[in-house]
């Protein structure tokens, strides 16, 4: 074996764990290396957030050339190329790609693009047997979507995400199956191409573990869109040929249906990528697949810590690289930062109307027994809303009805994951329904609907 490399640091996967913890690392004087068996950027930025959202900001762009119709100008869309769309979103992808490559060189960052298993406590080894050594070890694999038995991906006519962001062609109908963050945010993207599309989701609405009352907006409007929404519906089974897929459905009642279509898109999770890289020469063992971990996401073995999709906390980018800075500086000596508060965790969905939240949902708050308030003010109540033609929304706050703590915050419309945060702030600034009520704010902007809905909170709303 080759002589090994001294780090400080040593990093499995720079999914937006790894790379921001690497480049923390370096922040703080820590010489770092990051081993990347992919590309820099992990899921996310390559097959994920990124050219997902591209794909939804050229979605948006055909929905608002149909909606020039209403002032009398005619944007033709049958001519649309999809293969074109797909290539937009790769170089979306590919600019940031090179700007992650960019940011690890600047800072100082080692990055081997290669396999890396787990040797020993403080070692890890390449695919051609080059050991790396490092005082500290940071595993941030990320994770892959989950298949199901009777539901294995084939990328063909059974596509798991990777699979429709890969797609050059657009199938004529699509079943997807699973009504999360991501079947609805692909909903959205089909059905603005054209694409006939069918939504299954077991649980009674979609986006399950958001706030019903909100995600209702949604479903309304993507019925209105031409989706077929189909909750409290089970896939039971599936099958493919050459041309189509088969799917027996029952719903909560026990009714069977039969759903045909070209294409099924999977969405029924994800799972954690820590098999094979080495944990067993560690002793640590997972739950479930997932990673214990404890303060500051460090493991049961000193000196090895966890971040990001491999531990069992939100499966989410900005999850993932907060903890991996949480790591970095515990590793760093700074003065302990706080863990993750999971009730300030902002949650974003970015179909049209978009969806984000944060802390509690009402039923969730009814069921911990605290005692609360809810005020909700509708978007149509704002002038902005109106102005720019997107009325369609709701601001929802759950209080303590004894001290005014925020408990949660719910916002359905448009650009609601950019307004989520100004209720987050407040939030973790321990700020009060009335700091925000009584702050000016810009008119005409949809962020008056925020302090409209602060308003409502103390019973004293003026535009509803």
């Amino acid at each position: 074996m080759a002589d090994a490399r001294p780090y400080d640091l040593v990093i499995i996967g720079a999914g937006p764990g790894g790379y921001v913890a690497g480049i923390r690392a370096a922040q703080l004087g820590l010489k770092a290396c990051v081993v990347e068996k992919d590309k820099p950027g992990g899921v996310c930025l390559n097959w994920g957030c990124i050219p997902s959202k591209n794909l939804i900001h050229q979605a948006n762009l055909v929905l608002s050339g149909k909606q020039l119709a209403h002032i009398g100008v005619q944007v033709e869309t049958s001519m649309l190329d999809y293969g074109k769309v797909y290539e937009k979103s790769r170089q979306a992808a590919g600019r940031l790609l090179k700007g992650v490559k960019g940011l690890l060189q600047k800072n100082g960052v080692d990055l081997i693009q290669d396999t890396a298993r787990i040797a020993a406590r403080n070692k890890l080894v390449l695919s051609d047997g080059t050991g790396i050594e490092g005082k500290k070890i940071l595993i941030a694999t990320g994770s892959r979507p989950l298949a199901l038995p009777g539901f294995a991906f084939d990328e063909e006519r059974v596509l798991s995400s990777t699979g429709l962001l890969s797609l050059k062609t657009l199938p004529k109908s699509l079943a997807i199956l699973g009504a999360g963050a991501i079947g609805c945010e692909f909903a959205y993207v089909m059905n603005a191409f054209g694409v006939q599309v069918t939504l299954v989701e077991m649980a009674d609405h979609i986006l399950p573990f958001e706030d019903e009352e909100t995600v209702s907006v949604l479903a309304a409007s993507f019925r209105r869109k031409g989706i077929t929404v189909l909750t409290g519906t089970r896939a039971v089974s599936l099958e493919r040929s050459d041309r189509q897929v088969t799917i027996a459905l029952e719903a909560s009642g026990g009714e069977k249906t039969t759903l045909i279509a070209e294409k099924a898109l999977c969405v029924f999770g994800r799972t954690p990528n820590t098999d094979g890289i080495g944990l067993d020469s560690i002793s640590l063992k997972t739950e479930s697949g997932y990673i214990p971990v404890g303060d500051y996401n460090e493991t049961s073995v000193p000196g090895v810590f966890a971040v990001g999709d491999v531990v069992a906390t939100p499966l989410l980018a900005h999850v993932a690289s907060r903890e991996g800075q949480v790591a970095v500086e515990y590793m760093a000596g700074c003065n302990p930062p706080r863990r993750v508060d999971v009730n300030a965790i902002p949650s974003a969905i970015y179909c049209e109307p978009q969806v984000a939240s944060f802390g509690l949902r009402e039923a969730q708050a009814k069921a911990s027994g605290i005692p609360f308030k809810k005020a909700v003010f509708p978007y149509r109540g704002t002038g902005k809303a109106v102005a720019v033609e997107q009325p369609d929304g709701m601001v929802k706050v759950l209080v303590d009805a004894d001290t005014d703590e925020i408990l949660g915050a719910h916002i359905v419309g448009a650009d609601a994951t950019e307004m989520i945060h100004e209720m987050l702030l407040a939030k973790t600034a321990e700020l009060l329904p009335q700091d925000i009520a009584g702050m000016i704010h810009a008119h005409p902007t949809l962020s008056e609907s925020l302090q409209e809905c602060m308003r409502a909170a103390g019973g004293q709303p003026i535009h509803m």
